[in-house]
């Protein structure tokens, strides 16, 4: 089989791994538009189970993603002055240039041909192939074209964030949430090697706009955070994208889905395909999973159509209850004011549970209590679990018939 994949993130650099290995003569080409080296973004998330899951399909590149993570084992908020601990938060973090260069050297030494600094803006300009991957990203251009017939839909979060590096290493994931004149801003913080660590910032609107982060160029605007999250850096510096002379690149998330992700020959992977709100930190685990269900779905079909529409409906379904999850999480930092004012432990514990559909229906104290006799009793665990989706379902179609 002949097979292009368009932009070379780990979606689609594990998918050609992972087709090399079921059949090494496959032909595999990886365009990827940016130079060999090249790319942005910090430290990526993962968690236990999704290495195993690596280590079950190429125990190779799972040694190497796991001897290049850094692990942290417990989380950490601060919250104004105040600061509590919860142990057990087990995770890993890696460089994005380290993963992609594990993946990138993995796949050439299978046979994968990886052409770099090759722009494909439409499918015309692709050779001929039995399957085209679309891997560019959120921004998709492949997808783009024929948006229409994919069924494309974007919905836009309410809090603006800033994706940046630090020089201090965190060595467990950490919250910081400020206040200032202008109302809270918090960022979420994690170490993903010995030198460096990810510290994404967020806050509303208003906040953003207050402490005029809107309109001050990006090294003014670092110089200003740091003097927000001076105790938490300890002196160290925040990094941006060097590339960048104007403002700092503050977005706003956008959360899409595809109605189908599949055209003829053509397939969505990754982000192109979904995407889930940054504050679970799933979005590269999610994608490398495409990649692990679309290389088992042509295995297993044998010929194209019937492994699309099974790698479609497999994911599709798995993928609910992430999306769910994510959507509530972005929520809760939406609506941070309703929980910022209880006790840290408490907060804490709510900021863990925050991907629950039930939480926002519920007084924050009270579900803390809940919660916490949750955990003592069987019984009770199974009725929230049971009983959470159903209410939270019902109390949204009452207040959609309200509006």
């Amino acid at each position: 089989m002949k097979v292009v994949c368009v932009g070379g993130g780990p979606a689609t650099l594990y998918f050609s791994i992972l087709l090399k290995l079921q059949a090494p003569s496959h032909d595999i080409t990886v365009f990827e538009r940016n130079p060999a080296g090249s790319t942005y973004g910090w430290g990526v998330t993962y968690w236990p189970d999704m290495l195993e899951r690596l280590r079950h399909h190429d125990p190779h590149s799972a040694s190497a993603i796991s001897d290049g993570s850094l692990r942290w084992r417990d989380g950490v908020a601060h919250v104004g002055e105040r600061t509590t601990t919860h142990e057990g938060d087990e995770g890993f973090a890696i460089g994005r240039h380290k993963l992609l260069d594990i993946l990138a050297r993995r796949a050439e030494s299978l046979g994968v041909d990886i052409e770099y600094g090759r722009e494909i803006p439409d499918r015309d300009q692709l050779p001929e192939a039995d399957l085209i991957v679309a891997g560019d990203g959120a921004n998709s251009t492949m997808r783009d074209r024929h948006a229409g017939h994919f069924g494309t839909h974007t919905t836009l979060g309410r809090n603006p964030y800033l994706w940046l590096g630090t020089t201090k290493v965190f060595r467990s994931f950490t919250f910081a949430f400020v206040q200032t004149a202008h109302g809270w801003i918090w960022c979420y913080a994690y170490g993903y090697s010995g030198e460096h660590s990810t510290c994404v910032v967020e806050c509303s609107g208003a906040t953003w706009r207050g402490l005029e982060l809107d309109r001050l160029p990006q090294p003014k605007a670092l110089r200003r955070l740091e003097g927000i999250f001076a105790s938490l850096l300890d002196g160290h510096s925040l990094i941006g994208r060097s590339d960048l002379g104007g403002p700092a690149p503050w977005q706003t998330f956008r959360t899409l889905t595809n109605r189908t992700w599949s055209h003829g020959n053509l397939v969505l992977l990754g982000d192109a395909a979904h995407t889930t709100h940054y504050s679970i930190g799933a979005g590269t685990t999610l994608a490398m999973q495409d990649a692990m269900v679309l290389a088992g779905s042509l295995a297993e079909a044998k010929t194209i159509q019937p492994a699309l529409s099974h790698y479609e409906r497999t994911r599709k379904s798995e993928l609910l209850s992430v999306q769910s999850a994510a959507r509530h999480s972005a929520q809760w930092y939406e609506n941070l004011p309703r929980y910022i004012q209880l006790p840290p432990a408490h907060m804490f514990a709510l900021l863990g549970q925050r991907h629950s559909p039930l939480l926002p229906h519920i007084p924050p104290q009270l579900y803390y209590r809940i919660d916490q006799a949750a955990d003592q009793l069987q019984s009770l665990r199974r009725l929230k679990q049971w009983l959470g989706p159903r209410l939270a379902r019902t109390l949204q179609h009452r207040n959609s018939a309200r509006g």
